[in-house]
Parts: C-alpha cells; structure tokens; sequence
C-alpha cells in the first residue's frame, strides 16, 4: 500500500487521500430565519441499527442526496452520472451523464451535488465535479420538462478552481446553508503536507471552505459574494473563502446553527470540528496542525487555531486510515437518534455517532452494525433519513432487529 500522504487512486483509497469573525447575512431570496431543531430525545441504550442493504451493482457510487421531501434518491457515480432510485427501482435512464466532461484520474471525479432550495419552483442543482486538467469544476443545471430528466445542455459553469500538479485532495462537497448560500469545500492541492501551502494562503481557493452566493446565477454573472463573508474588502484575500486551514474535508454538514466538518489528516489523526455555522474567518489549523496533534513537530503556535471538537489516531483499533463525515439525524423512523451526528472512516468501516453539546461532543457510541466495506461518504433523502455509501453500494441506516 502505497503511502498515506501520496494517496492512493480513488478506486483504492477514494476518501483517504486525501480568527476572523463575520456573521453570515441573509441573501435577497432567503426565507424566515433559521428554526432551531427540537431538543434531542435521550438515546435509550437498548437501541440497535442495522445497514439494510439499499442499492446494488452501482458503478463506483460517491454521494446519495434529494430534495426535501422528495420520495426519490438521486445517486451520484464518479464516472459522471446521476442515478434515480424511485419506489425502490433503479430508473433505467440516468438523471443526468455528463461522463464526457468529468475526469476520474487519482481521486477525481464526480463528488457530489445539491439541490437549490427553490428546487420545487425552479428545478436547479449544482454539481462538484473534476475535468480533463483536474482542475475542480462547480456547475448549475436545470431539470428539463421530465422531473426524472435533467436538461444536460442547461449546465452553467459557477466556479472552476484550478488544481495543478497533484490528483488528490480536491475535497468534494458542496451544500447550501441555512443562510442560503452555497457552500463548497475544497482540498489544499494534493501530494503530502500540503507543500505550496495552499491551506493557510488566503490568496488561494484550496484548502477552504467557500461561500457564494449564487441565487441569482448567470453565465455572465455565475455568483456574487456575501456582503458579511470575512475577506470580502481584504487585500491579498480572496473574498469567496468562509474558512481556511483545511487539508481534504471529506464532507461536510449543517445542522440549525452548528457547521460540522470531517477533515481528513495526513498520517496520523482524523478530525471533527465543530463551530456555529454563522462564524467566518475561522482557521482550522492545517498545516500547522493535524487534528489536535502539532503536525511534523513536536510544539506548534496554536494561537489562533480552531481546534477539532473530536479526533482519533491511525494507531486506534480497525486501522482506520480516513474520516469519512456523515450528518446529523433528523428523520422521523429512529426518533431516538435526534440530533446525534453520524460519521465513519473509509478503512476502518466503522458507524459512529455523537451528540453535540455545544461543542463537546457527548454519548459518544461505536453501532455494532456489519460492516460493508470501504464507506466513501454518507447520504441523506428527502425524510431525513440517512445512508452509507460503499465503493460498489448503498445501505439505509434502519432499526436493529
């Protein structure tokens, strides 16, 4: 096996590889302001899950997501297709193939995609995805008169990050806040230890967490920026970063007014953190840092460091080797698991879970739940209800028998 900081291609090790203040402000389209979810309901430990098996024979699956209340799931295949699951089926027709335009070299691809929250009325939905000079490519498409169709020629280009040198670490996710804007989290560049220092350079896009505001997109104008991102009037500062020092967040997660980020670390530690979702300008450490160890030495300035709300070492049981971030569980089927965040690692295959107290993270809990391989990210459908993606399928997180 090959190193941990050189990455393995994403076939092998897909997700492995891998201050400042400012309120967030609401956009002119936004709604009401963010309702807090209900108090957790306490987890008897009597409770027990299982993975029921979900979906089968898929081609290198990364990401599973729907709209609210949406009865369908929308897969995601690195090659650059987007699958429909409906009534349990598979649809024989893609959602959407833009397989011409996605790269897969190293641990490229097509990683994820979020629906607009005007998806009901308007149809739009972004995808995060890698092209032929790897560098990292934000679009928005439209769905075509057929809900089951996305229109393939509707595509706008938002963003592209160029990403040079090195095939690994180009983070993955976008998501919109609860603020409304979007949200994208990008690797620092690739290779070990982060050697152009891309995550603590505020004049770069990789190693960040992104906030754009795109509602009201175009080809000539794709977003605009926030009037409270942190670096908006910064010189030396692009004003599209909401947060920095991050190595490859491998998936991140909303919940009301908590932002939790899985930051995959470089030999050693993988990390959570967790902040409120309206605090810009946060620095979560890398490379100075990796997880709540001094990275490459034995002391650190950790002044002016986020420091993770929880980690855990390579040398742990399982051999876990890179954290793979979930959410938070907000369905209806398992009310006891409410407000308990759900995360795995892509060698270890391990279901974890925690409940946020502020940001101390409490019940910490291992589920004893069969494992399924190397987990590369999690999903969410339109109930709320979540799921583990593997490297050939899907599974539900259901009630243990």
């Amino acid at each position: 096996m090959l190193s941990r900081s050189m990455c393995l291609p994403l076939s092998l090790c897909l997700a492995a590889c891998g201050g400042g203040g400012g309120g967030a402000g609401m956009p002119p389209s936004a709604g009401a302001p963010v309702v807090q979810p209900p108090a957790p309901t306490p987890t008897p430990t009597a409770l027990t899950l299982a993975l029921a098996p979900f979906a089968a024979n898929l081609s290198s699956p990364t990401f599973l997501a729907a709209p609210p209340g949406d009865a369908r799931q929308f897969i995601v295949e690195r090659a650059g297709r987007i699958l429909l699951m409906q009534g349990g089926a598979l649809l024989s027709q893609p959602f959407l193939d833009i397989r011409s335009l996605t790269d897969v070299t190293g641990e490229g691809g097509l990683l994820s995609m979020a629906f607009d929250p005007g998806y009901a009325s308007n149809g739009r939905f972004y995808v995060y995805r890698t092209n032929a000079n790897h560098d990292i490519v934000v679009e928005r498409y439209t769905v075509s008169g057929d809900p089951n169709r996305a229109d393939a020629a509707s595509g706008i280009t938002i963003l592209r990050i160029p990403h040079p040198t090195f095939t690994n670490h180009f983070g993955g996710l976008l998501a919109f806040g609860p603020d409304g804007y979007l949200y994208l989290g990008t690797g620092d560049g690739g290779s070990a230890g982060d050697p152009n220092g891309n995550a603590q350079n505020l004049d770069s896009l990789l190693g960040k967490l992104l906030r754009l505001d795109v509602a009201s997109a175009s080809a000539a104008l794709p977003y605009t920026i926030p009037a409270t991102n942190p670096y908006r009037s910064q010189t030396n500062a692009r004003p599209e970063i909401w947060a920095y020092g991050l190595r490859n967040p491998w998936r991140f997660a909303f919940d009301g007014d908590k932002l939790y980020i899985a930051d995959v670390g470089q030999a050693q530690r993988e990390e959570i953190d967790l902040e409120a979702a309206n605090q810009g300008g946060l620095n979560y450490g890398w490379n100075r840092m990796e997880g709540s160890a001094c990275y490459n030495a034995q002391t650190c300035d950790r002044s002016g460091l986020v420091l993770p709300v929880l980690d855990y070492s390579h040398a742990d049981a399982g051999n876990p080797c890179s954290i793979t971030g979930g959410y938070v569980y907000r369905g209806s089927a398992i009310p006891e698991l409410a407000g308990r965040y759900f995360y795995s690692d892509y060698c270890a295959g391990f279901l974890r879970s925690f409940l946020a107290a502020d940001r101390n993270p409490t019940e910490q809990r291992e589920w004893n739940v069969n494992k399924v391989g190397q987990v590369v990210s999690f999903g969410r459908d339109g109930q709320g209800e979540l799921y583990v993606v593997g490297t050939s399928g899907i599974w539900k997180i259901v009630r243990g028998q």
